[in-house]
């Protein structure tokens, strides 16, 4: 009988991931770990079965790009640009260090420069997926670590398009076969990419903005689960091929800019929850797909090389986002998980390489390191994250400079000493201060009601502080920032951000420190609104807007008809 190669490989290698990554459980040790030795059990350097490899890659970056597609899903273009002061020239500055480390090393080693570089540039960029995986396991998705480590990710991700797009052009100069491109062929590149990626972009604020939710709530008119899902899964895809085919954006970055335009539907959350099986397969292939192309005999041949390697990608790497966080005012804790979190390299890492050996700049001995420094920095990011709180601890512990950082936004983080104590008693606790929260603010103002404003953005909050109003800054599904806030001597809870798994987090925390608390909560889906109407009064946009034109209809016409008595 004939086997074909697709479905031996997803036979073999998730059955082999699912023994080994249960086994690792049982260890205590991720799953992940058993992913990547799957992935090195099938692969071509060790003996046995061999999956196909470049059906795997493929295979892989199905994974990433609906992994991204769900990650856009659950992080709003108000979130990216909550953090553009930082991810923008945080990323920046970073690649930079990283990319300068690496080439420094591989020239140390006798490496051409173009090897070099690609070496370096291959180092800088981290994993999408092997950050979220994290993120989402610690439950700091949606916090302000992790939208500033998201965002920074949009940024790598963008600026590895123009590297790919540049480096073929400077590929003769930096071989020394040729003289290379010249300065107006860089430059007219350089510029072509930045209008396509432009472009998409502003396609996707235009009209996906429109179009994705508008698919969306066909498809679930549809009342079909098959078709609902299949669309959104379409949806990501299609949208993902365009994106790379017309615009030559990166798959995952097109699959991230659809959620987030899909986002704006009322059925976003359905969409999410109905793909996420399907997300957390393919990413598990993504780890087996990189263990394919580990040859471990680089561990024997080249050990320091390794090793210096990896502590470019685990140190070097961490330090300089670490350094870079605090620079911005951050504390150290927020500082501590973004560098974690960076410390590693992935699907990026994987491309630059290939390229880099398809132009001649890279020796395979180059990619083999690449490919141990992202098997290794994966599996040890693991463990970095589980030693962040630790390590905090035992440097606030012996460090007063460290205490000093840590504290150093407390600010912004609670209330200033000298807020008067009649706007703490009964005031009204309002978390998110975006357009609907600012609104209700100037309602509140208008009554001459107290309030405190709980915003993740430290702008926001800055601006409302000078401009002599209560703020804090902080996560509100945050027990610590709603202590901070007061709510348990408010008078009344008003949730703004349309997101039910956050708003439940806040609901619960804010009822166990003020039971008698009102709550007024805003949502944009009739099934979110169902499932907090037991925990406060909760208000659908679309519902609100239509009892608003029936009740202004309903007096036009009770004025209408008395004139007409009369």
């Amino acid at each position: 009988m004939h086997h074909t190669p697709l479905i031996t490989l997803l036979a073999v290698g998730l059955g082999l991931a699912l023994l080994l990554g249960l086994i690792m459980a049982r260890l205590r040790l991720p799953p992940l770990v058993g992913y990547l030795l799957a992935g090195i059990a099938i692969g071509p350097a060790t003996p046995g079965f061999v999956g196909d490899l470049e059906l795997a890659a493929q295979l892989a970056e199905i994974g990433v790009i609906l992994l991204m597609f769900g990650v856009g899903l659950h992080f709003s273009l108000d979130d990216l640009l909550a953090v553009r002061h930082i991810a923008v020239p945080g990323a920046l500055v970073q690649i930079l260090v990283a990319t300068l480390l690496g080439l420094g090393l591989a020239l140390v080693w006798g490496w051409t420069p173009g090897a070099a570089l690609v070496f370096g540039l291959a180092l800088s960029v981290a994993s999408t997926v092997v950050l979220l995986r994290a993120l989402e396991a610690r439950e700091q998705l949606g916090s302000s670590e992790g939208r500033i480590a998201i965002g920074w990710l949009v940024v790598e991700d963008l600026a590895m398009v123009l590297v790919l797009v540049l480096l073929p052009a400077l590929a003769p100069l930096l071989s020394g076969e040729g003289s290379g491109a010249s300065v107006g062929a860089i430059l007219t590149g350089l510029g072509i990419t930045l209008a396509k990626v432009l472009a998409f972009i502003a396609l996707m604020l235009v009209g996906g903005r429109k179009a994705l939710p508008w698919l969306l709530w066909q498809l679930a008119r549809s009342h079909s689960r098959e078709l609902f899902t299949l669309g959104v899964i379409a949806s990501a895809l299609g949208i993902a091929f365009g994106a790379a085919a017309l615009f030559d954006v990166s798959f995952a970055l097109g699959a991230f800019f659809a959620g987030m335009m899909m986002r704006e539907s009322e059925f976003s959350h359905r969409a999410a929850d109905e793909t996420l099986p399907l997300r957390e397969a393919f990413s598990v292939l993504f780890f087996v797909s990189v263990g394919m192309l580990f040859d471990p005999r680089i561990l024997l041949e080249a050990p320091w090389q390794v090793l210096l390697t990896l502590l470019v990608i685990l140190v070097g790497k961490t330090i300089a986002a670490i350094a870079l966080v605090l620079a911005f005012r951050y504390p150290l804790g927020t500082a501590l998980t973004v560098g974690a979190g960076l410390a590693q390299i992935g699907e990026f890492s994987f491309i630059l390489a290939s390229l880099g050996q398809s132009l001649g700049l890279l020796t395979p001995q180059g990619q083999q390191l690449i490919l141990a420094g992202a098997l290794l920095s994966i599996v040890g990011n693991t463990a970095l994250f589980a030693l962040l709180e630790p390590a905090r601890q035992w440097i606030l512990a012996r460090s007063a400079l460290a205490r000093r950082l840590d504290a150093r936004d407390a600010p912004l983080n609670s209330l200033p000493q000298d807020t008067p104590t009649e706007q703490l008693q009964g005031h009204v606790v309002v978390v998110g201060h975006g357009k609907i929260g600012s609104a209700l603010t100037a309602v509140l103002d208008q009554y001459g009601a107290p309030w405190v404003a709980l915003d993740l953005s430290r702008d926001k909050v800055d601006a409302l502080r000078q401009a002599g109003k209560a703020a804090v800054a902080g996560d509100g599904a945050d027990p610590m920032a709603l202590v901070q806030a007061h709510v348990a001597r408010a008078g009344m809870l008003i949730i703004t951000p349309a997101d039910p798994v956050a708003a439940r987090h806040m609901l619960d925390c804010a009822r166990q420190l003020n039971p008698g608390i009102h709550c007024l909560i805003h949502t944009d889906s009739e099934t979110s609104a169902a499932a907090l109407a037991p925990l406060g009064e909760v208000f659908v946009a679309r519902q609100a807007l239509i009892n608003a034109m029936g009740q202004r209809l309903g007096g036009l016409l009770g004025h209408r008809v008395q004139a007409l008595r009369h």
